[in-house]
């Protein structure tokens, strides 16, 4: 039991750490930030208190400094969450991100999409072993192939 208590605990605390690593949760900002700025959009879709993937995903790559880095300078990154404990959430976010889970038709979490700084989609991804840099490297090719 003691057990299960320490992992939720640390889940809730990966979840709050996404708000303090640049992360947003208002799409219509994020795109018109994108479209200002001429940065793609990330979207993760996550389960940020239930998903072990999500969980690993943020731990692993989206906590680190080296995507941290990247991210500040060449995306706006979007949180699209679907926590078992909504009560974090107004009923308007939870309301946007059905909405936004429904236009990307996202089947599994965690599922992350590029998009363009116009808001098209791009392309369509999730966890990637290999830690920060490979998943920067990862999000550089999906950007790259979109310009070919």
């Amino acid at each position: 039991m003691k057990k299960w208590v320490v992992v939720l605990v640390a889940v809730v605390m990966g979840a709050g750490a996404f708000a303090s690593q640049g992360w947003g949760t208002d799409f219509e900002k994020a795109s018109a930030k994108a479209k200002a700025e001429g940065k793609y959009i990330l979207i993760d879709f996550s389960g940020s208190d239930w998903c072990g993937w999500c969980v690993k995903l943020n731990k692993e790559v989206f906590s680190m400094n080296a995507f941290k880095a990247y991210a500040a300078e060449n995306l706006v990154l979007v949180l699209a969450d679907f926590p078992r404990n909504k009560s974090k959430q107004s009923a308007e976010l939870q309301k946007q991100n059905k909405a936004l889970a429904k236009k990307f038709r996202v089947e599994g979490f965690p599922t992350v999409y590029l998009l363009d700084p116009n808001g098209n989609p791009v392309a369509k991804t999730g966890y990637q072993a290999g830690g920060p840099k490979a998943y920067v490297e990862h999000i550089k090719k999906l950007i790259a192939d979109t310009k070919k």
